[in-house]
């Protein structure tokens, strides 16, 4: 039997697992609406494919949450890329102590993006609709990025956003030990200080969250 047809594949949205009550706390029925929005706009969109339905909380919300433990209350952090608002919205839904700027450059989504934000009432949220590198004047505490790039074109986009001494948060898969080396001639010219491979969500979650850490001088 032929199982490539679309019809055929399972999209089934995962049903709420009983970690996202850990997770998120007295603030999960906030990761509820926003899981709900994905669930109904992610096709119409882009934002996630059908596929990715049957995971959406472990591989998707869930790890983008946990990275919150790296997070300091009064930061400022901007979400280069958001799309979906990964990991952005999730962090800011744990974490309303902080400030997030929610930074997509595709007109649908970022018009999603604040329809959501406004719809969960998140204060500490902000949208900007544009590249990160067009967003000039600004500098932030922390850049976080998800499935962007790899690290040596990520960081030529989030370094001008990060202030000295500032962090960039890259959420990665299992080649980011070797995305570390490709960008360590760039250590020099960018002005980075170190780089550190960090887990995140590891008493929580089956697949902790790897986090790529760099620090700038």
């Amino acid at each position: 039997m032929n199982l490539n047809s679309d019809d055929q594949v399972d999209t089934t949205p995962e049903s709420e697992p009983q970690v996202a009550q850990k997770v998120f706390g007295s603030r999960l029925d906030l990761a509820r609406l926003y899981f709900d929005a994905l669930v109904r706009d992610s096709d119409e969109l882009g934002l996630l494919g059908p596929r990715e339905m049957p995971r959406l909380w472990t591989r998707h919300i869930l790890n983008s949450a946990v990275v919150s433990e790296l997070l300091v209350g009064g930061e400022a952090v901007a979400d280069v890329g958001s799309g979906a608002g990964l990991p952005g919205i999730p962090l800011a839904i744990v974490r309303p102590d902080v400030n997030f700027t929610l930074i997509e450059p595709m007109e649908r989504r970022a018009a999603w993006l604040q329809k959501i934000v406004d719809d969960m009432k998140l204060s500490n949220v902000e949208v900007i609709r544009a590249r990160a590198e067009d967003v000039h004047g600004r500098r932030f505490d922390i850049v976080t990025a998800r499935a962007l790039s790899a690290m040596p074109k990520l960081l030529r986009l989030t370094v001008p956003l990060t202030k000295s001494g500032g962090r960039i948060l890259a959420l990665k898969g299992g080649k980011a030990a070797e995305e570390i080396q490709e960008a360590r001639p760039l250590m020099k010219k960018l002005g980075i200080a170190s780089f550190e491979l960090l887990t995140t969500g590891a008493t929580l979650l089956a697949e902790p969250t790897s986090v790529v850490q760099t620090r700038l001088v």
